[in-house]
């Protein structure tokens, strides 16, 4: 078990993505963005990555970017495939994709981010053949999502104004 003053705590800006082992607390504050929160019981490793957007629109780059649903979802499969385990051995968490920003214009072009952005997570879980252990998607409420690698609890704190606003007071934590 690892002492807790050890703990070395990660905050994941928006296109970032970690995979670490139990000394590892991540966390990140998702709006329309989404977090696919992958975890080994056993080996006490996961990863967690914040995209913004479902998939790259043309591919400019060669180099994969968590930036994009499918490309952080690949370099999170890399890291797993490194351990030698198994995919199906790992706990999925599905967090974010809140409409924060929704207006009657994204709707009548089918243009919302958010909604993309929590179908791609889900299409990817269906895809992997993924158990989905918990899922805290879609609304309108901002979020705090903290990962502590070693239980594998994923924490979420919602803002009830629906904004940004103050992410410490007036919050609704639950655990996922």
């Amino acid at each position: 078990m690892t002492n807790t003053s050890q703990r070395q705590e990660v905050f994941l800006h928006p296109g970032e993505w970690k995979f670490a082992d139990q000394r590892f607390v991540i966390s990140t504050l998702l709006g329309s963005c989404v977090s696919i929160v992958l975890w080994h019981p056993q080996l006490q490793l996961g990863g967690m990555c914040h995209y913004l957007l479902p998939r790259r629109g043309e591919r400019g780059s060669n180099t994969l970017s968590a930036r994009y649903g499918d490309e952080a979802m690949l370099l999170l499969l890399r890291e797993v495939l490194a351990t030698g385990r198994p995919l199906r051995e790992f706990q999925v968490k599905l967090i974010g994709g809140a409409a924060i920003l929704a207006t009657m214009d994204a709707d009548v072009f089918g243009n919302d981010i958010a909604m993309r952005n929590v179908d791609m997570a889900r299409q990817l879980a269906r895809q992997l053949g993924l158990d989905v252990q918990a899922e805290d998607m879609g609304g309108n409420s901002p979020r705090m999502v903290v990962f502590d690698v070693q239980s594998g609890d994923v924490w979420v704190r919602l803002s009830p104004e629906g904004g940004p606003g103050d992410m410490q007071s007036g919050m609704t934590r639950k655990k996922t």
